[in-house]
């Protein structure tokens, strides 16, 4: 499963003591790499036993700032996928003639299994997760990892042996990636995001189009055809091109009819799968199930194994996840909505009235779809966070709406609007690290804060 790479000896800086940052430390050392880890963080910002393992394994440790001369100094340096590879000691190390990739190319370096990458800017994670499953009912070990949270070097380091692998992958990674080869590739949007990050939307964009650049003869890429700008995008011609979108067209290899998903192979007769089964709502999700089945069946998966995997998937948390109801209120959790395009889509999956609860750090876009969405559906609105105002002014005079200066209070002033058959749902197009250590511990913040409110519900 592995390939051969040349490590020991090599002076290596891994930039960034996360999960990610800190497998690919570990496993540097223990093959004879000498390795030090720097991070901006002060060492009071990680658990003592994380450091301790650290130097136990002759990891030398750079924290509270980088020092350029240990850049300067290195072989190779591997990024983790939140640290921006244009900051000054890694763009001085660049130009010095220094080696410097991610720590999922450093994993593609070494892995020999065959791939699925699944990128896009909403929806990878629902994705990753549904493909691994449709590929598990045809009785194959699949790891599912990446960006979705377990990184690619854990199965590099793990003991398990794997036959597949359907990785998530952000753009941030994919900017340090150079030999990334899946078998299928997989882009399921692009809209605007990390704006703080990117020049301009262009740039956010080709950083996404990297994911099929190294694709061999015959490799697939998966495409969401009712997607503006993915619809111009052309991939090289030894590649297999499947599309997909809501409506049937000739050129279109998946669509939605009469309550079911058709889907065609090339050279191949069209496929049915009933949606009968399928628990996710929104129209969003049954364009992330059409990619999903595509790429299934071009890994090979047989139509009951795709069926079974339709049939069961039951979504991720904070992915609109239904946290419970109280007086006839429901609350709906989708604090992995961090972008506009993904706020607006989980306002679109509902029809009864909404009570939007938004915020957080702001990531450079317009709020003028999330606004558009809002318009009819949104009763009113919460905002919290940095970005409180700047929400604020972009809904004034088309929504209602109140200022939070906590999770707590955003709920209970929430609930203050929310009447019977409404629903009070989380979205916050936002980052979360404002508040809160990431969109996980936001989602829980807000499930926390509704339950209390529905154990006082003598009815719920």
């Amino acid at each position: 499963m592995e390939k051969g790479l040349n490590i020991r000896g090599k002076r290596v800086v891994v930039v960034g003591l996360g999960r990610s940052g800190s497998a690919a430390a570990l496993w540097l050392s223990k093959r004879g790499a000498v390795v030090t880890v720097s991070d901006l963080r002060p060492a009071s910002d990680f658990p003592s036993d994380a450091l301790q393992e650290i130097r136990d394994a002759g990891i030398l440790l750079e924290l509270g700032g980088h020092a350029a001369d240990t850049f300067l100094h290195a072989d190779w340096i591997v990024l983790s996928p939140g640290v921006p590879p244009e900051i000054e000691p890694i763009r001085s190390a660049r130009n010095r003639g220094i080696s410097v990739f991610g720590e999922m190319e450093l994993a593609c370096r070494l892995l020999d299994i065959p791939m699925a990458g699944v990128t896009g800017t909403n929806g990878k994670s629902t994705v990753t997760a549904l493909l691994g499953e449709m590929l598990r009912n045809r009785g194959e070990r699949v790891f599912v990892g990446g960006n979705i949270g377990t990184p690619l070097m854990d199965l590099v380091t793990g003991r398990r042996a794997y036959d597949r692998g359907v990785i998530e992958v952000s753009s941030f990674q994919l900017d340090t990636m150079e030999s990334f080869q899946p078998e299928v590739s997989v882009i399921l949007n692009v809209s605007p995001d990390h704006l703080d990050r990117y020049q301009d939307y262009e740039a956010y964009v080709q950083s996404k189009l990297r994911i099929f650049r190294h694709q061999r003869p015959g490799d697939a890429v998966v495409l969401n055809d009712d997607d503006p700008r993915l619809q111009k995008v052309e991939p090289a011609g030894h590649l297999r091109v499947l599309r997909y979108g809501v409506e049937e067209a000739p050129h279109r290899a998946a669509w939605i009819g009469e309550g079911r998903v058709i889907a065609r192979l090339p050279d191949a007769g069209p496929v049915s799968f009933s949606l009968a089964g399928f628990a996710l709502p929104g129209e969003h999700n049954r364009e992330n199930l059409m990619a999903a089945v595509l790429a299934a069946m071009a890994m090979g998966a047989g139509r009951d194994a795709v069926q079974k995997g339709i049939d069961r998937f039951r979504g991720l948390p904070h992915r609109l996840e239904f946290v419970g109801r109280a007086k006839g209120v429901a609350f709906y959790d989708d604090s992995k909505a961090t972008n506009v395009d993904a706020a607006a889509r989980a306002v679109e999956s509902f029809e009864q009235p909404l009570v939007l609860i938004a915020g957080g750090r702001h990531k450079g876009g317009d709020y003028g779809p999330l606004v558009r969405a809002a318009r009819g559906r949104v009763k009113g609105a919460v905002f919290l966070g940095e970005a409180r105002r700047l929400l604020a002014e972009a809904f004034d005079g088309a929504v209602p709406y109140r200022i939070a200066g906590t999770m707590d209070e955003a709920v209970s002033e929430s609930i203050a609007q929310a009447g019977p058959g409404d629903v009070i749902l989380l979205a916050p197009a936002c980052s979360s690290f404002d508040m809160f250590q990431d969109y996980a511990h936001r989602g829980r913040a807000f499930s926390e804060a509704a339950r209390r409110f529905m154990d006082g519900d003598e009815e719920a």
